[in-house]
């Protein structure tokens, strides 16, 4: 019986050691990101870390100096994922179209990387709000202020009062979103041709059947 323990162990040991140093910390990353999506910073522990790991305490503690390290990496991460995915996906000319694609990337995250979105929706007492959805949020609204700024011109409106349309249509998105998230229907294409029948034509303008330009409901 012992023999076979041992050799367990050494087995154990090996397959640890086969992990390179890069190969390990990406692993700790994935492992951190899902528990920190599942309980929150505070109820997460080191400990849990390191034994869904499989690893020792001390090693996570030499890759991120402790969990407020690991919490700090994991949320930069998706803080510029979920920013490259929305500035990527604005490739349109007419505003319309860009409005559809801001919508859709949102809402592509949350259908594909639920665990980063909660990361990101959670509030943590560890980070300032440089470090969460709202900073990414507020990153995008500065983007489709210059695309409003520049359509309010084209149509004789006071570019000036562009900023306070972004936040508005930015901060409609990311709620119907985070709702979305939770109820799952309807199909996200149909929540982002509703969401974009609001914002661009108005409630004395709706559609009765909106419908997106740059994707169509599966």
């Amino acid at each position: 019986m012992n023999r076979v323990s041992e050799h367990g162990d050494a087995t154990d040991r090996q397959r640890r050691v086969r992990m390179s140093a890069a190969q390990r910390r990406e692993q700790l990353i994935t492992i951190g990101r899902q528990l920190f999506a599942e309980r929150g910073y505070d109820a997460t522990s080191v400990e849990e870390v390191a034994a869904r790991s499989k690893v020792s305490k001390p090693v996570v503690y030499e890759h991120f100096g402790g969990k407020e390290g690991l919490y700090a990496v994991v949320v930069d991460r998706e803080v510029r994922a979920l920013l490259d995915r929305i500035t990527t996906a604005l490739t349109a000319g007419h505003p319309r179209e860009l409005l559809e694609q801001a919508a859709l990337a949102l809402l592509d995250y949350i259908d594909q990387e639920p665990h980063g979105f909660q990361v990101l929706v959670r509030e943590s007492p560890v980070l300032s709000a440089s470090g969460n959805l709202q900073s990414v949020l507020s990153d995008v609204a500065h983007q489709v202020e210059h695309i409003l700024g520049a359509e309010f011109k084209n149509r004789g409106l006071d570019p000036r009062y562009a900023a306070l349309y972004s936040q508005a249509l930015v901060g409609m998105v990311a709620l119907v979103g985070q709702w979305w998230r939770e109820e799952r229907k309807p199909k996200k294409e149909i929540v982002a041709a509703h969401l974009v029948n609001l914002a661009w034509n108005g409630l004395s303008h709706l559609e009765a059947k909106p419908g997106l330009i740059t994707r169509r409901v599966r």
